[in-house]
């Protein structure tokens, strides 16, 4: 057989699915007749499709299904995680999105905690951690200060923000824009969220 084309193993089969057509079935025909290396092969073929045909009718006794499944063993809690996860790609990332971001806002609040800072500029003036606009001095940008206050005597063309700290000013005419103090952590969250953003 292993010197016969393979073509006539491909006919066996065309003519036991009832797919052949009449010019193969006779050169299957004719092959079969004079190889008894095919002829034994064939006979094989048409033997197991009797055995698969004969035992179609054959069923299951009833209930045995949910026999097997109760004796497979219990899924553990890890691999139901695990499935959850890979079903769940979306959940999973934004979860993952914000533990990490949390962590990083509680780091950051835990970094900034102690440490004072503020917009440089060389008309500013700094006692004691308070940051103070000298009186006739005009400032043309925002100031920011973190972790101190700020005492306005000159005037500020611009938004005013203080974070952690107090401002102390002459009168609200002296800024021009937004005053806004920031002393929660969300709202620390929020502001540098914004931050980001602008």
């Amino acid at each position: 057989m292993t010197s016969c084309p393979k073509q006539i193993v491909h006919y066996m089969h065309e003519y036991l699915d009832g797919d052949i057509q009449e010019k193969a079935k006779q050169e299957l025909k004719f092959h079969i007749e004079t190889c008894a290396d095919c002829q034994k092969h064939f006979a094989e073929l048409k033997k197991t499709i009797a055995l698969v045909q004969s035992a179609s009718h054959i069923e299951a006794p009833a209930g045995f299904t949910a026999r097997v499944l109760s004796l497979l063993p219990k899924e553990g809690k890890k691999i139901g995680i695990e499935r959850w996860f890979r079903n769940h790609p979306f959940l999973t990332a934004a979860a993952l999105f914000l533990l990490l971001m949390s962590g990083g806002f509680a780091s950051l609040a835990s970094q900034e905690n102690n440490h004072f800072a503020f917009t440089k500029n060389s008309e500013l003036k700094v006692e004691n951690e308070t940051v103070i606009v000298p009186a006739g001095t005009v400032i043309e940008e925002d100031i920011i200060v973190k972790n101190g206050d700020i005492r306005i005597e000159g005037s500020v063309k611009g938004d005013v923000t203080v974070i952690n700290g107090e401002r102390f000013m002459a009168s609200a005419g002296n800024v021009t824009g937004e005053i806004e103090e920031i002393d929660q952590l969300f709202g620390r969250i929020w502001y540098e969220i914004k931050s980001l953003f602008q």
